[in-house]
Order: C-alpha cells, then sequence, then structure tokens
C-alpha cells in the first residue's frame, strides 16, 4: 500500500516538473516581468529595492522632526 502511493506522488511529482516548464528553457521567460527593455529594469529594481531599504531612514527622520 504504502509503497504504490510513493510511485503514484513520484509519478504525478514528475509529470508537474515536465510540464512547468513548457516555456522552451528561454531565460527570463518564467519572470513576472519583461528583461526587454533594461532602463526600465533598472529603474524598477532601484524603486523596489530602494523603497525597502530606505524606508526605515524615512521613519526615523519624521519621528526625530515630531519632536
Amino acid at each position: 500500500m504504502l509503497g504504490r502511493v510513493a510511485t503514484v506522488s513520484r509519478s504525478g511529482m514528475t509529470n508537474l516538473v515536465r510540464y512547468s516548464h513548457s516555456h522552451g528553457g528561454i531565460p527570463g521567460e518564467n519572470l513576472p516581468f519583461s528583461l526587454g527593455n533594461r532602463y526600465k529594469m533598472t529603474a524598477m529594481f532601484i524603486a523596489f529595492f530602494g523603497s525597502g531599504l530606505g524606508l526605515p531612514f524615512f521613519v526615523l527622520r519624521h519621528q526625530l522632526l515630531k519632536m
């Protein structure tokens, strides 16, 4: 019984892996953003990481100016 469950589970995972790569192996094809325009991508990365890294400093500045 346990051997049959393992076999079914293994074949199911193999099918998921096989069918999840239906894009033909093109790098960046499965990303949620386009790699075509490098300047737009650079601006988006700067905005994304800059907002996360800069937010604590803006919060600190806001708190110090309230005093």
